[in-house]
């Protein structure tokens, strides 16, 4: 179904009427943005936009008041998220019952409402707009660019603010290998994990024999705590598809995929309609803007599976058999993908990267970043830091400054004590390194990885050595099993690991892991068995004395190894008040009123409920450390 007022595009020129057409509608005094991305739907961002609808229809019918739903805006922590215009006042943490008040005070008098306002931790300085909120002050959004600012569900709202400009420059006044030329002068390096140079491998599969050739987008981000494609997918869709169709002008391909997880149904949803409406407008399909150039993209599902965000699995997955990785020739799927044709193979982000830098040129984009790693990267900050959310920066930001500048630092007034990069396959970085530019090569050089996009910040309650062996409990569960050392090393390590956790780790533990670590990494024939150690190495790298506690002292600096730790009730100072009995929640705690109460280790799961609410003026609750279950 066409836009309103829209026929189908057959020249750049038509693009261009459209866009000033869409600008040219009367301008509506009054808006009410509402972010509706993942994050803010699940914290009650439908039931806000139902209620500002019913509100506008009582408070105020005859007014010129549009209500629209945007993507992600990023600031996941403070969600659900608001902005009333003209004037763009940003509000935070709306819920329904908030919407009468907000209604009659902002949209209707104009007058601010002073609680809904983000309020700056460090100075208790209300902020009234975007711009002045700490979170988005160091950020540069190239890939969020229009996440959180247009409604996805509609193409208008993306032309209106330049979209499809770069492909019509593309195709009317660029070749293919003007295309590629422009991208490999950007630059831009796949973002995705590998960081291999985007135009390269385009080249690579525009000089390939072949047939035909494909365009793929990897959109199966399975990295835990990572969300940074879904919300561009959710967002802004039409900037993957248009990045999509410029790749396959430079590459001589026709077709397209997206392979996107089936646990991403808004993004489905939203990249389903995103196409429907760009073949409408002939932005898809034959001779795109009269130019004889054809290109149609569809989508796959993925059924989530970690391994087939790795290439070759994943294009053998689109082939209908199951995921595993293969070794192939060193160009990879760029020379022999798809059905054994030229593919080239990007991320979600990738292809976000491509129409800014055909519209505003290599050179703009080269500018950002670092001398190696150039541009923007997007990173899902998460974790014991204060603001969580979605973070873009360019290449070569600290991790002093994302974590502290924009995050806010760590929750609660603790310390921080490591972040890891790059998901299950990244490495944790101690605090000494906090000044570290965040870039492909800095990242590899103290034994992490770029990765997607994943920053989980860690403060000091956390359990280095449990933090090792929660992300190899998903790596061997998420192995593929093809490669021997990979299957069985990384189980065995877990295993070590959970030993070490319980109180029974071995005096050789530790060197058994580094055995058992550099054996699966060279053992494993693709890149996430490659780095699946990682985690493990840089623990033990950074964070040994830990383990060796763990080992020889049977303790848990942090307290969250269980059978390392165990609760006491101090007699002298307990006031047998009830309040750890009545909490207990399975009944470990002997005693009655007026009765000196104790733990029975016995049945004690250490779950910290008796020292939770034992009163602080009686302080009776100890927690022990350097103990065995058996003690």
């Amino acid at each position: 179904m066409l836009p309103r007022h829209a026929a189908r595009i057959e020249t750049p020129e038509d693009l261009k009427r459209l866009k000033e057409t869409i600008l040219a509608e009367k301008p509506h005094a009054k808006t009410l943005v509402v972010c509706c991305g993942t994050g803010c739907l699940a914290s009650g961002s439908l039931k806000v936009r139902e209620s500002l609808e019913r509100e506008i229809g009582a408070q105020a019918p005859d007014e010129d008041i549009i209500i629209r739903m945007t993507g992600c805006r990023g600031f996941c922590e403070s969600g659900p998220l608001v902005v009333v215009g003209p004037d763009d006042t940003f509000y935070r943490g709306v819920t329904a019952d908030d919407v009468p008040e907000l209604v009659s005070e902002s949209v209707i008098k104009n007058n601010t409402v002073e609680r809904l306002l983000y309020e700056d931790s460090a100075t208790g300085q209300k902020c009234s707009h975007e711009v002045d909120i700490p979170f988005y002050q160091k950020q540069e959004r190239v890939v969020l660019r229009h996440c959180g600012h247009i409604d996805p569900t509609t193409i208008e709202g993306y032309i209106g603010v330049g979209g499809y400009e770069a492909l019509a420059v593309a195709l009317s006044k660029m070749s293919p290998e003007e295309v590629i030329t422009c991208v490999k002068d950007s630059g831009l390096r796949g973002r995705g994990g590998a960081g291999f140079p985007t135009g390269r491998k385009w080249e690579s599969s525009r000089n390939a024999p072949g047939e035909e050739k494909y365009i793929i987008c990897n959109g199966d981000e399975g990295d835990p705590g990572a969300f940074m494609d879904r919300s561009v997918m959710e967002g802004d869709p039409h900037s993957v598809l248009e990045g999509m169709i410029i790749a396959g002008y430079a590459v001589g391909a026709g077709k397209g995929i997206i392979y996107v997880r089936a646990e991403y149904p808004l993004a489905v949803r939203h990249l389903y309609t995103a196409i429907a409406q760009a073949s409408d407008l002939g932005l898809l399909g034959q001779n795109i803007m009269g130019t004889g150039f054809g290109f149609e993209i569809e989508i796959v599902k993925g059924a989530g599976a970690f391994v087939c965000g790795e290439s070759t699995a994943l294009v053998i997955s689109i082939e209908g058999k199951r995921g595993f990785p293969k070794p192939l020739p060193r160009l990879n799927t760029s020379i022999v993908g798809l059905w054994d044709m030229p593919t080239v193979l990007n991320n979600v982000e990738t292809f976000a990267c491509v129409p800014p830098i055909i519209q505003r040129g290599a050179e703009w984009f080269s500018n950002i970043g670092t001398e190696a790693s150039k541009g923007t990267k997007v990173f899902a900050l998460v974790g014991n830091v204060k603001n969580t959310g979605l973070v873009e920066v360019p290449m070569g930001t600290t991790l002093r400054e994302i974590i502290f500048d924009i995050g806010g630092g760590i929750r609660g007034g603790k310390e921080f004590k490591a972040v890891q990069t790059g998901g299950p396959s990244g490495g944790c970085i101690p605090a000494d390194l906090l000044d570290l530019p965040v870039d492909f090569e800095s990242l590899a050089r103290v034994g992490s990885i770029m990765g997607s996009g994943g920053m989980l910040v860690m403060d000091e309650s956390t359990c280095m050595v449990n933090m090792a062996r929660y992300f190899l409990d998903f790596a061997q569960n998420e192995s593929c099993g093809q490669c021997t050392l990979c299957r069985l090393g990384t189980r065995q390590m877990f295993h070590i690991l959970a030993d070490i956790t319980r109180g029974e780790g071995r005096p050789d533990d530790v060197e058994v892991l580094l055995e058992l670590a550099e054996a699966v990494r060279a053992g494993s024939i693709c890149g996430l068995g490659q780095t699946v150690p990682n985690p493990v190495l840089s623990t033990i790298k950074y964070f040994r004395e830990e383990y060796e506690e763990h080992i020889h002292e049977k303790r848990c600096r942090a307290l969250v190894c269980k059978p390392l730790i165990a609760y006491r009730i101090k007699e002298h100072r307990c006031k047998a008040c009830l309040l750890c009995l009545k909490a207990c929640p399975v009944d470990a705690i002997i005693g009655a009123k007026w009765q000196v109460h104790e733990i029975d280790q016995t049945k004690c799961i250490k779950c910290g409920s008796c020292m939770d609410v034992c009163p602080p003026r009686f302080n009776a609750v100890e927690c022990l450390t350097g103990l065995t279950s058996e003690k």
